[in-house]
């Protein structure tokens, strides 16, 4: 491997890591001329895929152009580089494992929305108001209503299940009394 800095094609390999997915090798490599460090990347070649634009061109399947539209809906928000780079390698995982050689540019929208969703709110909008076109405030409105919907449904769930631990009772007053009529510090009412 070239080093980035001298170019020198003479290195050594100090730690090797397999991403949590197996799909890719994380490499840190020492330049023995200058004794730079730098990181590579192994994964494994698979077969072109190619993205089928809404025009109807047909284009290399581009990971690089994935993680630069993840980047822009994720910028200068609390979200690390190590983040996004795992959303860019699920959505291109995914797009390799279910689709043999044509994916739908929709379909690759779709999962970043969905990765982007369950990672921030926020890069979340930024990402569907570019990628779905919305043509007014109403559309962006009505994209953040669901949001806050769902957020109010998973809230009462939560709040639900704080209530009731353990699906035991409705938390009425007698729901403390075992079968016997004793409380449960064994106190009989």
């Amino acid at each position: 491997m070239k080093c980035p800095r001298c170019e020198a094609d003479d290195d050594r390999v100090v730690d090797s890591r397999t991403s949590a997915d197996g799909i890719v090798i994380r490499r840190r490599r020492e330049c023995l001329s200058c004794f730079m460090r730098f990181t590579t990347y192994e994964r494994i070649e698979e077969s072109p895929l190619r993205v089928i634009k809404k025009n109807g061109d047909r284009v290399r399947f581009d990971r690089d152009r994935i993680l630069a539209g993840i980047l822009r809906a994720c910028e200068k928000l609390p979200i690390s580089a190590h983040d996004i780079e795992e959303v860019a390698m699920r959505v291109e995982a995914r797009c390799q494992g279910e689709y043999d050689r044509e994916v739908p540019s929709s379909v690759i929208g779709s999962l970043v929305m969905e990765e982007l969703r369950a990672l921030h709110q926020v890069a979340y909008v930024r990402f569907a108001s570019v990628y779905r076109e919305f043509k007014d405030v109403g559309q962006f409105m009505s994209e953040l209503e669901t949001i806050l919907d769902e957020d109010a449904d998973e809230m009462a769930r939560e709040a639900a299940g704080q209530l009731h631990p353990g699906g035991g009772g409705s938390g009425a007053p007698g729901d403390a009394l075992g079968d016997d009529g004793e409380t449960e510090d064994g106190a009989v009412s």
